[in-house]
């Protein structure tokens, strides 16, 4: 039976509030889960991006909460 391990994306709302979906893998499959409202999916292919997506649409959740306030952007 293949080992499941788990990791998570994390974001933030407009009025501070954290939101997080869980990204669980078994095999080949991972399974997402929103902590804030309970949806869950089946995903195969960039889990990650499809855990951002369900946070901004959903939850209007888009600040990453890793990012460093005031880091200047190059380019």
């Amino acid at each position: 039976m293949p080992s499941t391990t788990t990791s998570k994306v994390s974001r933030w709302d407009q009025h501070g509030r954290a939101h997080t979906v869980q990204v669980g893998r078994s095999g080949m499959q991972r399974t997402l889960v929103c902590e804030t409202c309970g949806w869950r999916k089946g995903a195969q292919f960039l889990p990650w991006l499809k855990a951002e997506a369900h946070l901004a649409e959903a939850h209007q959740a888009t600040v990453d909460p890793a990012a460093r306030p005031g880091a200047a952007k190059s380019g």
